[in-house]
């Protein structure tokens, strides 16, 4: 092929002339460098190559990364994992090597990655998320994601979101809006840990997380100054009352002092946000995990104090009169699995009461089948989304449009065992949750989501809307 009939194939001819006067119209101080870009542009993105390996979570257990080529750039992800897996989510694959990283490995889910969905993938079109998504579930060809694995999955989906938005030239919240169809970004309610227990801390409350909304903030900058300003009130409290040790923090950065009882944490709380001067401003959510200490029928509030092991169990209806007398008591807007799992007749019992955001974590596990269910039982009203209990970011959309239509509350939810990538941050803002529960303002894993937010209410300047007392709703 001669030089011209080269030139010609490929229309370089009249894309350099394009180019140059693109060039000239701007009057670009460096013509080399722009003529360089809008011939880059002016290309369509596809995606190149998929790297995997094998990085550690905020726990030190092994999980999965992914660089994402494009001819635009590179774009990274990382899976989140949480403490324990539930039946009704997708499979996280393991290696199951006992002899490695005691069975927590991710060496298979990374080979997928590198050799199969890479193969899949390459040449497609990063903005076509849905197709993408979907490629990778015909891949896995089964319904949990069992086969590839939902964190290699994941991985991958995330990966090319970020490339979708690149290639597109738009911030990252504003491709997942596109995306889902929602065109109005909303900054939301943070719920921060203060008090950590549960599987999540060694002390001896049973409950898993008490948290703190700032829902009378105007912004979502100063929702950060209250939650960090009454934390550190919340730590002065605990050291006066508990000594240094009560300031020890658990998985999600909240404090863990040595107490047993509900109200104990909670009592501590509320003097926390008096003395930062915030009363009347900041509500009260809790994570209760009530799966985690549930025997038979009964609850064990004492299951983490083997000397006291089944001196106090609670039956269904005495958890009903304590959660009804805690609502009472205190500000609670919002309690997150009241009962095990598989009891839908009593959280709906519960949630028929009206007495706060009742919130389906491990009863949902973010499977469109089982939120229907709800739907349709009047079951909760909340849905807790997280991206790996679904696997990609497709199905992750619809299952906030699922809850919505539903008029329900959305609470995207970070991972007990997290990563620095801050994806979870754009995606509450761009599916306009209206609330986003990411841990502590303590340790960086959490915080990089909380900061990545006060960058994108930045950036949106005089377009910036908090969802503050619609949190629920905005």
């Amino acid at each position: 092929m001669s030089v011209q009939e080269y030139l010609d194939k490929h229309m370089l001819s009249r894309k350099i002339e394009d180019a140059v006067n693109a060039a000239v119209r701007a009057k670009a101080s460096d013509p080399v460098l722009f003529i360089s870009n809008h011939m880059k542009k002016s290309v369509p993105s596809t995606i190149t190559k998929i790297k995997a390996r094998q990085i550690f979570d905020s726990r030190g257990i092994p999980t999965v990364e992914v660089d994402l080529f494009t001819n635009k750039g590179t774009f990274r992800a990382a899976a989140p994992s949480g403490t324990s897996s539930g039946i009704y989510e997708v499979v996280e694959l393991r290696d199951g090597d006992k002899g490695k990283y005691l069975g927590k490995g991710v060496s298979k889910a990374v080979t997928h990655i590198n050799e199969k969905i890479s193969e899949a993938l390459v040449g497609m079109d990063p903005t076509l998320q849905p197709q993408i998504d979907q490629a990778m579930t015909d891949l896995d060809k089964t319904e949990n994601k069992g086969e590839l694995g939902a964190n290699a999955i994941l991985a991958v989906s995330i990966a090319a979101c970020k490339a979708g938005a690149a290639e597109k030239e738009v911030p990252l919240y504003k491709h997942i809006a596109d995306l889902s169809g929602k065109r109005s970004p909303v900054l939301p309610v943070p719920a921060i840990t203060v008090i950590s227990g549960g599987k999540h801390a060694g002390n001896n409350l049973a409950v898993q997380e008490i948290m703190i909304l700032p829902v009378g903030a105007n912004t979502f900058e100063e929702a950060m100054q209250m939650g960090s300003e009454t934390y550190h009130h919340l730590k002065a409290v605990i050291l006066e009352k508990y000594g240094s040790t009560g300031c020890n923090v658990g998985e999600d950065g909240g404090f863990a002092p040595n107490i047993s009882s509900f109200t104990e944490g909670l009592d501590l709380v509320m003097e926390a946000i008096d003395r930062a001067g915030y009363k009347d401003r900041v509500k009260l959510a809790m994570d209760v995990a009530a799966t985690d200490f549930c025997i038979g029928k009964k609850y064990d509030l004492d299951f983490k104090a083997p000397n006291k092991l089944g001196l106090n169990f609670k039956t269904v209806e005495d958890m009903i009169e304590m959660y009804t007398q805690l609502c009472a008591d205190y500000p609670i807007a919002s309690i997150e699995d009241p009962f095990d799992k598989d009891d839908w007749e009593h959280t709906k019992l519960f949630s028929g009461h009206g007495l706060c955001q009742v919130v389906g974590d491990e009863l949902l596990m973010s499977n469109p089948k089982r939120i229907k269910k709800a739907i349709l039982e009047s079951t909760c009203n909340a849905l807790l989304l997280k991206v790996n209990h679904v696997g990609t970011v497709t199905e992750a959309i619809e299952a906030v449009k699922l809850a919505k239509d539903a008029q329900w509350g959305v609470v995207v939810s970070h991972r007990s065992g997290e990563t620095e990538d801050s994806f979870i941050a754009d995606l509450a803002v761009g599916l306009a949750t209206g609330q986003i529960k990411s841990g502590a303002p303590c340790r960086g894993e959490r915080l990089a989501k909380y900061n990545q937010l006060l960058r994108i209410e930045e950036e949106l300047g005089d377009q910036a809307v908090y969802a503050g007392e619609n949190w629920r709703c905005p």
